[in-house]
């Protein structure tokens, strides 16, 4: 596995379906080892800004990247969430 548990991890494409975008951070909370000639895969949680669960999804290896020392974080209102 590439991204070890409970490391932070980038969506590398949109999950529209869970109200999430390229470039969103997330948190490993299991790892799934992919079957012979299949991808590894991921359980997901996203946080909002204060802390509080947004999401847990499961995605491929591929839909996700390490942070780099390079890039900031921002801050967007999250589709479908009323605070």
């Amino acid at each position: 596995m590439k991204h070890e548990l409970f490391s932070h991890v980038i969506l590398t494409q949109d999950l529209p379906e869970a109200g999430l975008c390229r470039g969103d951070l997330a948190t490993v909370v299991e790892q799934y080892p992919g079957a012979a000639g299949q991808e590894s895969g991921y359980e997901l949680e996203v946080f909002n800004a204060v802390g509080d669960t947004g999401a847990v999804v499961s995605v491929r290896e591929s839909q996700v990247e390490a942070p780099r020392q390079d890039e900031r974080f921002c801050v967007r209102q999250a589709a479908g969430i009323v605070g």
